[in-house]
């Protein structure tokens, strides 16, 4: 399929392009910018005047919840929700059932993204088998499989001799690893941000000494291994601090946020509303302004959606018995506009942090536009908008941003030259 793209204004944050041009697309890959290569044959035309053409949003934690979890949510369902968000690729923890800890649950991902089409799919391997923390899992045979990444989630090893074991050796292979700063046991048993607001709730409490202990930990043990090693789900501006003197050190570490981290605090939660529920935990408005921060200034260089669908019965108990999650990837694009509407990032470093950021995080081949590259695109309209919630992909509903107006809309998502997604 041979695709024109008719004005449209292209931001490519990997190369700093930003114009208004067309976009010639051919074989699944950008054939050029500007004029149609020699012997050009049109069979579809996109007319994008006043849309915005990007690369496709690469979001490094979408839970597609299959294989083990269909009732929250499918392969299909989730990717073509992500699609909708203007993402192209994706990046899906090891939380399936069975764990992602082998070939053979990878491959059938992967089988199961390519036959459903919408975008992308790169799984993330557990880092121990079963993600117990106690043995390392097959690290080589999963790459080979196509994985792009390792990590245990929020799954901590209690043996820090075995989590060096674990750096040194993906460091032998320059694996990259995920980790996610939260101490078990200062965590244990809690639901929400220790300070006023949990006091004033009578709910049990995750100090910021949880993040701040284990990254101090994590970091260390990086810097022993030379391992490269990416910090998902930040949740506190002295964490965002901790990272940026990391960076400064010379430390091979990336980090990404929690997209409603930069949107929320933990007075979300005066309610009880169980849509508010989310480990790690939302946290101060001082928090929340250390991270747009660090977001703003590339210590932070990738907004992630961290998408949890539920299915309803998750969220219908009372607040502490809840399954904490956000289903937010359908929104992902539209949501990250508030940013821009409100002042605290411009267009082109906002899409920074969903494409070229993500991608170089974990060496994903994807985020960029350029010639010879996938044809991987999202065309939004900047001044359009999206009533969140009027249509819906995803299997889970679990989002407090339902019937919210958000800015923007996304119009076209192309993987590969082909239309997955049109609004």
């Amino acid at each position: 399929m041979r695709t024109r793209i008719l004005g449209a204004r292209v931001i490519d944050p990997a190369s700093g392009l930003d114009q208004v041009t067309d976009l010639y697309l051919q074989g699944g890959k950008i054939a050029a910018f500007g004029q149609a290569p020699a012997d050009f044959v049109v069979d579809q035309t996109i007319d994008a005047s006043g849309l915005v053409a990007a690369p496709g949003l690469v979001d490094l934690a979408v839970s597609l919840r299959e294989p083990g979890y269909s009732r929250k949510g499918t392969i299909a369902t989730e990717t073509l929700a992500a699609a909708a968000g203007g993402v192209t690729s994706l990046c899906c923890p090891p939380q399936t059932k069975p764990v992602l800890d082998t070939s053979a649950v990878t491959e059938l991902i992967l089988d199961r993204a390519r036959e459903a089409g919408h975008s992308k799919v790169f799984p993330i391997g557990a880092l121990s088998k079963n993600l117990d923390g106690e043995q390392l899992a097959e690290l080589v045979a999963l790459r080979d499989a196509g994985c792009m990444a390792f990590g245990d989630g929020l799954h901590s090893f209690n043996n820090h001799r075995t989590l060096c074991r674990a750096l040194e050796y993906a460091a032998t292979f320059n694996l990259t690893v995920i980790l996610h700063a939260q101490d078990h046991d200062l965590a244990a048993g809690g639901i929400a941000h220790e300070g006023p607001t949990a006091s004033f709730l009578g709910l049990a409490g995750i100090p910021e000494s949880a993040e701040t202990v284990a990254l101090a930990r994590d970091l260390l043990l990086v810097e022993q291994s030379g391992v490269r090693a990416h910090f998902s789900q930040l949740t506190s501006a002295r964490g965002a601090q901790m990272i940026a003197d990391a960076q400064a050190r010379g430390l091979p570490v990336t980090a990404d946020v929690a997209l409603y981290q930069l949107i929320l605090t933990d007075e979300a939660l005066r309610d009880f509303s169980s849509l508010y529920h989310v480990q790690p935990p939302l946290r101060t408005q001082a928090d929340r302004d250390g991270l747009r921060a660090a977001v703003k200034s590339g210590v932070i260089s990738a907004i992630a959606s961290h998408h949890q669908p539920h299915e309803a019965d998750a969220k219908l108990a009372p607040f502490a018995a809840t399954e904490p999650g956000i289903s937010s990837v359908e929104l992902l694009l539209p949501l990250a506009m508030t940013l821009v509407q409100d002042g605290l990032l411009d267009l082109p470093t906002l899409l920074a942090r969903l494409t070229a950021g993500p991608a170089k995080a974990l060496r994903l081949p994807v985020g960029r536009l350029a010639v010879g590259a996938p044809a991987d695109l999202v065309l939004f309209d900047p001044q359009g908008s999206t009533l969140a919630g009027e249509t819906w992909f995803s299997k889970g509903q679990n989002c407090p941003f339902i019937g919210h107006c958000l800015p923007a809309a996304v119009r076209y998502t192309l993987v590969d030259g082909r239309i997955s997604y049109q609004n």
